[in-house]
C-alpha cells in the first residue's frame, strides 16, 4: 500500500441531500443584470433551473401574504446569491472572501433586516399561528426537490482570476539560463531568442487545444397541456363546493370554496413549472388570492343595506331603552351606557361595516365585553390590538356597582374602543 486512501461516498438518503446541498451551494443561481425586476432573485432562481421567473414571483408574493416568509426568503437570496459579474455574493464579499459589486455597508444593512424578516417569519406574518415558519420550510423543501431534479441545467460559471501571461517567457528564459551555465550552446545564438513555442513532435506549431465541451442544453419538451386540466379540474371542484354549499352544507362556504379552487390551481402552477406550462394559470390564481385575503380578512357580513349610513349616537337612560343592536354599513357608532341607573343589566351589541365604534361603560359595573376588527385598532378596558385580521378580545372585567353589561363589539373595518365613562 502507497499509503493513500481512496475516498467512498456514503451510500443512503442522508448522503444524498447532503450531496444536493453541497451541489447547490457550488451551483446555487446567479442574479442577473438584465431581465430583472428587482434585485434579480427572481429571474435568477427562473433562469437556474427553467422556470418562467413569473411564476417565482407570483410565489413569492403569494408567500408574503400568506405566511410573510416572502420578503424573508427574497432577502436571504439577495445576500447570498453572487450577482452576475461577481466572484462572490454580498455576504462573502463583506468576509473577504472575493469580490462583489456590494459594497460592505450594503452587505451589512441586508443583514440587519433579515432579523426583523426571520421574527415575522416565525411568529407567522399577518396570519400568526406559525404559519410562516411552516410555509418557509415547505418553500425549502421544494428548493430542494427542484435542484435535485433540475440542478444539471443551466449551472453558472463563476469567473475566476486571470492567469498571469509571462508565466510561459520566464519558463522560457529559466531554461536559456540553465543551457548557457551548462557551456552547451550548439547555435552560438543569444539565448534570449530562444523564447519559442514549443514544435509539435511532427514540426511546426503544436497542436491547438480544444475548447470544453458547452454545458448540456435543457431538453425540448412537448407542449404541456397541464394548463388546460388544472383549470377544467379547478372550475370542477369550485362548481361542486357551490352547489354543497347552497345546499345547506355549512363547511362550503364562499372563503372556503374560493381557497379549494385556489388550492388546486396553486398545484396545478407547481407541476407546470417542471414540465413549461400552466403560466396562463398566473391570471386565475391572482384574483382567487386577492378575494380569498378580502373574505378572510374582512367581515362582510357587517354590511347590510339595514343598517343604514352615517353616525350613530346612543345614550339610554334606562333598560328599556338600550337596542339589543347597534348597526351602520358605513359610519361611526358611538354609545355612552354611563347613564344607566344602579343594578341594572343589559346585553348589547355594536356592528359597523365601515366606520369607528366607541363604548362607554359605567366605572363601577361588571362588564363582559367582545371586540373585535377585520382591520384597524382595539382598545378593549386597557387591552389593545392592531393591524389585520380578525382577532377577537373577550374577557370579564369585575366591578362594585352591580350593574352587568354584557357587550359585543363588531367592525369590518374601523376601530374600536371600550372604556369606563
Amino acid at each position: 500500500m502507497s499509503g493513500s486512501e481512496t475516498h467512498v461516498p456514503k451510500r443512503g438518503p442522508a448522503a444524498g441531500f447532503e450531496e444536493t446541498v453541497k451541489d447547490f451551494w457550488r451551483s446555487r443561481p446567479v442574479r442577473p443584470v438584465a431581465g430583472r425586476k428587482f434585485a434579480g432573485v427572481a429571474a435568477g432562481l427562473g433562469y437556474r433551473y427553467g422556470i418562467d421567473p413569473t411564476v417565482v414571483r407570483v410565489a413569492l408574493v403569494a408567500a408574503t401574504v400568506f405566511g410573510g416568509f416572502g420578503v424573508f426568503v427574497y432577502l436571504l437570496g439577495w445576500l447570498f446569491l453572487p450577482q452576475e459579474g461577481d466572484q462572490v455574493s454580498a455576504f462573502e464579499g463583506l468576509i473577504g472572501r472575493g469580490r462583489a459589486s456590494s459594497s460592505p455597508a450594503f452587505a451589512v444593512l441586508l443583514l440587519i433586516l433579515l432579523f426583523p424578516g426571520i421574527t415575522w417569519t416565525f411568529s407567522g406574518g399577518w396570519m400568526g399561528d406559525g404559519t410562516g415558519l411552516i410555509g418557509f420550510a415547505l418553500m425549502a423543501v421544494a428548493l430542494y426537490l427542484l435542484h435535485r431534479n433540475r440542478g444539471q441545467y443551466n449551472r453558472p460559471v463563476m469567473p475566476t482570476p486571470a492567469q498571469p501571461a509571462a508565466a510561459f517567457s520566464m519558463a522560457s528564459a529559466a531554461t536559456a539560463s540553465t543551457a548557457t551555465e551548462s557551456g552547451w550552446d550548439p547555435l552560438a545564438a543569444d539565448p534570449s531568442a530562444w523564447d519559442l513555442p514549443n514544435a509539435s513532435p511532427s514540426g511546426g506549431l503544436p497542436p491547438q487545444t480544444p475548447p470544453p465541451p458547452p454545458a448540456p442544453p435543457m431538453p425540448r419538451r412537448r407542449k404541456s397541456k397541464i394548463g388546460a386540466a388544472t383549470f377544467g379540474f379547478a372550475v370542477l371542484v369550485g362548481g361542486v363546493g357551490t352547489v354543497m354549499g347552497l345546499d345547506g352544507e355549512p363547511w362550503f362556504t364562499l372563503p372556503h370554496v374560493i381557497g379549494l379552487t385556489l388550492a388546486v390551481v396553486g398545484i396545478g402552477l407547481v407541476a407546470g413549472s417542471f414540465v413549461r406550462g400552466g403560466r396562463g394559470l398566473i391570471g386565475l390564481a391572482v384574483p382567487l388570492a386577492i378575494a380569498g385575503m378580502a373574505l378572510t380578512t374582512v367581515p362582510f357580513e357587517n354590511f347590510s343595506v339595514k343598517g343604514g349610513l352615517g353616525d350613530l349616537q346612543g345614550t339610554p337612560t334606562q333598560v328599556s331603552e338600550v337596542l339589543p343592536e347597534y348597526h351602520r354599513s358605513a359610519g361611526d357608532i358611538n354609545l355612552d351606557l354611563t347613564k344607566l341607573p344602579a343594578g341594572a343589566a343589559v346585553t348589547t351589541k355594536v356592528t359597523s361595516g365601515a366606520g369607528n365604534s366607541t363604548v362607554l361603560v359605567p366605572a363601577g359595573a361588571e362588564v363582559k365585553v367582545s371586540c373585535e376588527t377585520g382591520a384597524g385598532d382595539v382598545d378593549c378596558l386597557g387591552q389593545s390590538r392592531s393591524g389585520v385580521g380578525e382577532d377577537t378580545i373577550d374577557f370579564t372585567s369585575p366591578g362594585d356597582s352591580g350593574q352587568k353589561i354584557t357587550l359585543k363589539v363588531k367592525n369590518g373595518v374601523g376601530n374600536v374602543e371600550v372604556r369606563r365613562g
